[in-house]
């Protein structure tokens, strides 16, 4: 393979610049992600009709539509009626609606583990619903979690090429715009994909010692 690592060394600063990005959206994004499905999770059990038919709508429309999708809405189609984002606002929150659906489902399954008995004994001790799921249900239904979040967050990572079709210079768009300028693609797109191991193979180490913590 025709490989020049002296090249590959001098675009080393715009590859950075480009990680710099992709991991500023996707921690973001995966913040806002995991919020809004816990609050999503917990709408799926109100009692109230309205709140529960919004969330179902809302996982099933993020669910049965692709990001790139979703994506040129945010960017392209949102202007059309006087809104207006910036292209890394629009990615954070397009990677956080998106993956929010997902995570809330897991949230659900996590909600549902938890024994009936715990619920019912917060309701004897006369806990007030917040404090039930504050002290009582969130705490055993995390744990349970941090390899699906970890698997969430690596995919993050993963579907950040798409960003380039709103313009955001992650370090897809950045490689793409070095092989575009120089005709070498070997080197940027060699140096993208370690980079992405780089960031995916220890987060994924990450998850699961605490995964390991968990057990121990």
């Amino acid at each position: 393979m025709n490989f020049d690592y002296g090249f590959a060394l001098s675009i080393l600063p715009d590859l950075f610049r480009g990680l710099l990005v992709t991991f500023q959206v996707v921690v973001l994004g995966f913040v806002l992600a995991v919020l809004l499905g816990l609050v999503l999770a917990i709408a799926q059990r109100s009692h109230v009709g309205i709140v529960h038919t919004l969330s179902r709508g809302y996982l099933s429309f993020f669910r049965n539509t692709p990001l790139m999708v979703q994506l040129y809405v945010l960017f392209f189609a949102l202007p059309l009626v006087g809104i207006t984002l910036p292209a890394i606002s629009t990615g954070v929150i397009g990677l956080g609606l998106y993956y929010g659906a997902y995570i809330a489902e897991a949230y659900r399954g996590a909600i549902e583990g938890v024994p009936a008995g715990q619920w019912e004994a917060a309701k004897a001790l006369d806990l007030d619903t917040a404090t039930t799921w504050r002290r009582i249900v969130l705490p055993q239904a995390l744990k349970p979690m941090l390899p699906i979040l970890g698997n969430y967050l690596i995919g993050m990572f993963k579907e950040t090429p798409l960003l380039a079709v709103i313009t955001i210079p992650e370090l897809f768009q950045a490689a793409k715009q070095i092989a575009g300028m120089t005709y070498r693609y070997n080197e940027p797109y060699t140096v993208m994909a370690l980079m992405f191991l780089a960031i995916s193979v220890p987060t994924s180490l990450f998850f699961t010692y605490l995964e390991r913590r968990r057990h121990d």
